[in-house]
Formats: structure tokens, C-alpha cells, sequence
């Protein structure tokens, strides 16, 4: 059965310079930024010179944000690294801005200039860390989101980012620790548990893995992939109709979960329900082709054809 890569996860703390503090959603799932960001960088110039146009540059580039215009914002904050280079809340905005629109390796760059501008801003690091872990650089993304956590160490969106980087690089120790410092700062954020229990499953510790994914579920009932994984587990111990449960829990969950009907499809096939099976391996590889997932279309299709032959 297939497990769905984590899903990394960024600041959505927007600077204004004098003006407060803005947030929008990215396009990602977002955790509660547990850092606000202080309005004026330290490095930011008094009135009267350059940094005072760039700094009503950047605070017109935050309403563009409230307004929906992404294009207009990426502009303007753009124009205000130009005339400001060493204003950290520009390049940190366009950095956002960009990482929205997916542009991971500008983002990327401007996250970068905005810890080059302000080497203390905790935030910056944090998603620079998160667009190079996006972009499957899991070296440098450990490096800088480590940077992050020495900055400010209750920063739970760096904690959570690091524990994915460390579980793809097969640290599965340290990755566990990083998760269990994620949940404590974000404890209203599934994600860390249910990564954590992914973790433990690599570790066999299925006890401490059920308990994870059991957590995940009390945060966000709807965690498609928390009962998927808990319905894995219950099909390998052959407990048959629970998985069957928790796989139904996880499509009605995420109508769109190919994983979940493709799991419903097996137990099926194992409690010699055919027809049935038939049903939900057909709108599993539809869903997967759909979705650009090949592979998993390919294998259902083959699992499909298992179960025409066996009502046969």
C-alpha cells in the first residue's frame, strides 16, 4: 500500500513595516505561526531615505496580498528589495508571495537574501528551509531549518520541517524527537503525530504508532491519511472488517483518496467479495490515472483483473 510523502509546512506570517502584522493562506497546509515577527527589522533605516519609500512599497504589497493580487505583490515587493536590498521584510514577503505561486527556487533565493539582510530572523530560515525541503534539497533544508530552531527554539513549524527532512533521510530517532517538539509548541497541528506514527511504523513500534495516529485523528477527525494507516495496520494483523472500517473512515474523509478505495479493494478480494472489490479497484485506478499516478493506476488494474478472475 502506498504512503503519501509529508507535507511540508510554512510560516504564513506576513511583515508590514509600521502597520501590524498580515497573514494569508498559502498553498499549502499551514501551521499557526508561533513567532510574530517584530514590524520593523532591525536593519531597517530611519525616514527620509531610500528605505521609506521602499518601506510604503512593502506595505502597499500587503494590501495587494488582502486584495488576492499575488502578481501585483510579487511586484512590489520586488521593486522594494531594489531600492532596499537590506530591508529583511521585503525579500521575506516575496519570498512568501512566490512560494505560493510554487516558484520554490525564487522563493528560495529571497528567503535566502532575507536572512543575508537580518542573520537573526528566525522565520526566514524556517521557510527557506521549507522551500528547499519542497524542492527535494533535504540537505540544506536540515541545515537551515536547524538554524532556525537555534534562533528560536519554540518555532513548531521549523521542529515539524526538520522531523520530515530527518524522516527522509532515514534518521528516524532524531525525526521522532523533532515531531514530539512539534507537537508540544503546535499542539493543535495533526501533522506531527501523524508523522510521528509514520516514524514508528518504521521502527515497528506499532503500539506507539497506533497511539500516534489515534492522537492525529482527535486533533482533525478528517485525517484521511491517519485512518488509512490505521486501517493498514488492522489488514496486516488480518483483522479484516476494522480495516475495512477505517479505510471507509478515510475516503468519506477525502473523496479524493485513491488509496483508500485501492486498501478497500484488497480486503475485500481477502474476505472473497469480488464484485465488490471490482467496484472500488475500477474508481481507484480511474482516481489514480486521473491524478497523474500511473504506477498505482497500473497496480490497481492488475489487482482488478485478480478479482474478475476470481469471481470467475
Amino acid at each position: 500500500m502506498q504512503l503519501r510523502q509529508g507535507t511540508v509546512i510554512a510560516s504564513v506570517s506576513w511583515i508590514g513595516i509600521g502597520c501590524g502584522l498580515f497573514t494569508a493562506q498559502p498553498g499549502v497546509a499551514a501551521l499557526e505561526a508561533v513567532q510574530v515577527a517584530q514590524n520593523k527589522p532591525a536593519n531597517v533605516q530611519p525616514a527620509g531615505t531610500s528605505a521609506s519609500s521602499a518601506e510604503a512599497i512593502v506595505n502597499q504589497g500587503l494590501q495587494y496580498i488582502q486584495q488576492g493580487k499575488l502578481n501585483d505583490a510579487i511586484a512590489a515587493f520586488r521593486r522594494a528589495a531594489q531600492l532596499d536590498p537590506r530591508m529583511a521584510a521585503a525579500h521575506y514577503n516575496l519570498g512568501l508571495a512566490l512560494r505560493q505561486q510554487g516558484q520554490l527556487q525564487p522563493a528560495a533565493s529571497a528567503f535566502y537574501q532575507a536572512t543575508q539582510a537580518n542573520p537573526r530572523f528566525a522565520l526566514a530560515y524556517a521557510n527557506l528551509g521549507a522551500a528547499l525541503l519542497e524542492g527535494s534539497n533535504v540537505g540544506q533544508a536540515r541545515d537551515y531549518l536547524k538554524r532556525a530552531i537555534y534562533l528560536d527554539p519554540k518555532l513548531g513549524l521549523a521542529h515539524y520541517n526538520l522531523g520530515l527532512a530527518l524522516e527522509q533521510q532515514k534518521a528516524y530517532d532524531q525525526a521522532a524527537i523533532a515531531f514530539k517538539s512539534a507537537m508540544q509548541l503546535s499542539p493543535t497541528a495533526p501533522e506531527p503525530s501523524y508523522h510521528l506514527g509514520l516514524v514508528y511504523l518504521q521502527q515497528r513500534k506499532d503500539t506507539e504508532a497506533l497511539a500516534a495516529f489515534q492522537q492525529a485523528l482527535r486533533i482533525n477527525p478528517k485525517y484521511a491519511e491517519a485512518h488509512y494507516n490505521i486501517g493498514s495496520m488492522l489488514f496486516k494483523q488480518g483483522k479484516l472488517d476494522e480495516a475495512l472500517n477505517a479505510f471507509r473512515r478515510a475516503a468519506d474523509s477525502n473523496s479524493n483518496y485513491a488509496n483508500s478505495y485501492y486498501a478497500a479493494g484488497l480486503v475485500f478480494m481477502k474476505q472473497g467479495k469480488f464484485k465488490d472489490a471490482q467496484v472500488v479497484l475500477k474508481y481507484a485506478k480511474d482516481l489514480y490515472a486521473k491524478q497523474g499516478n500511473t504506477q498505482w493506476s497500473s497496480k490497481a488494474d492488475q489487482s482488478l483483473q485478480k478479482a474478475a478472475v476470481g469471481q470467475n
